[in-house]
């Protein structure tokens, strides 16, 4: 691990900063959270209050030019993600872009041609590359205990009928919707188990009422040699249990319900490095249902693998800034999955299955 101490500047102190972001940069010894930019700090939410000592600033264009701040992440909405990486890079900063990385593939390989003139490290929080169910799924595929895959759906689907306050998440902005959201997650995911896709299909839409804006819900059906992969989400799913794996192989079936814990975790307070974090109970394994040689099935719990927790993503980002390893995510990846993004925007337009091709 590096020993140098690098300095953290984070620009937003919204739920991305609070809950995703800060939790695993304060876990990770080589890094120092050293400012965050803040443009109206209140009483009952105030990054110098909550984390004494930091230096507050209004503006990006402020803390990008303190010498001291070694990368910066940026956690506002998508929409301005492009700007702010660009001052960042050409301040002389690395920079960590959460998801999704940008609007367009164009923005994209813009930001990525920038970080390499300016030869600054360039990442993005693809966070659920570190997701237990992910990753648990991940070594049954590469084990061969499902054999060779013939349909794979995964899917973030909730009961959250209620329009949320966030903004992005919900008006016709560059970069809203469930689809920048929730599929570039998914659609990352996907990409990595099996690689690229050779067609898309999608269908987005509102399952709310009073929504005028961004799709709150989809369908994307990602069209590879052998097999279909099916991407959804839905904020509209009255169950107890929401289905978020199922993967049927020639060996065997994998399904998982529930989502990697460490989401809920952090909203309800804990934080890496308590008692139970990232610890999914037993009774919210999966099941993988297994062809016997007699023609039988049987069934069984995989327990879910150890988790590797969010925080591995700047472990591995703190190594890169010593020069001992590669990002955590490589931007080209992300800029991959912005226009696999980009595609499933327009076919749902255009009612057409679309082949995949990554020129912007």
């Amino acid at each position: 691990m590096a020993s140098k101490i690098f300095n953290v500047g984070v620009i937003g102190y919204g739920l991305s900063a609070k809950i995703y972001q800060i939790p695993f940069i304060t876990a990770v010894k080589s890094l120092k959270l050293y400012a965050v930019v803040q443009r109206t700090p209140k009483s009952d939410n105030n990054a110098e209050l909550d984390f004494p000592g930091i230096k507050s600033f209004r503006s990006t264009e402020l803390m990008v030019k303190d010498p001291a701040v070694d990368i910066v992440v940026v956690t506002t909405a998508p929409d301005s993600h492009l700007e702010l990486a660009k001052l960042a890079l050409n301040a002389g900063k690395h920079v960590v872009v959460e998801k999704p990385f940008t609007p367009t593939y164009q923005e994209a390989q813009k930001l990525i041609d920038l970080a390499k003139k300016q030869n600054r490290l360039l990442t993005v929080y693809q966070s659920r590359r570190w997701d237990a169910d992910y990753l648990t799924l991940s070594k049954l595929i590469k084990d061969g205990s499902l054999g060779r895959i013939v349909d794979y759906e995964t899917r973030f689907e909730r009961h959250v009928p209620d329009i949320p306050g966030s903004r992005w998440r919900t008006e016709s902005i560059p970069g809203g919707g469930a689809i920048y959201d929730l599929g570039a997650h998914l659609i990352d995911q996907t990409t990595q188990l099996f690689g690229l896709a050779k067609r898309i299909t999608a269908f987005l839409g509102n399952q709310r009422e009073g929504i005028d804006g961004s799709d709150d819900s989809f369908t994307v059906l990602m069209h590879y040699d052998e097999f279909m992969a099916t991407a959804k989400a839905a904020v509209i799913s009255p169950q107890e249990k929401q289905l978020r794996f199922w993967v049927r192989g020639t060996k065997g079936t994998f399904k998982k319900f529930y989502f990697d814990v460490q989401e809920e975790q952090l909203k309800s307070g804990m934080r890496p490095g308590d008692d139970g974090y990232g610890i999914e109970p037993s009774e919210r394994y999966g099941t993988l249902t297994s062809v016997q040689p007699n023609g039988a099935f049987k069934k069984e719990a995989v327990p879910t693998v150890d988790p590797p927790l969010y925080t591995d993503f700047y472990s591995k980002l703190a190594e890169a800034l010593a020069g001992e390893g590669e990002v955590p995510v490589s931007p080209e990846e992300s800029a991959t999955v912005i226009r696999l993004v980009e595609l499933a925007v327009q076919s749902s337009k255009t009612g057409r299955t679309l082949d995949v091709d990554l020129c912007s």
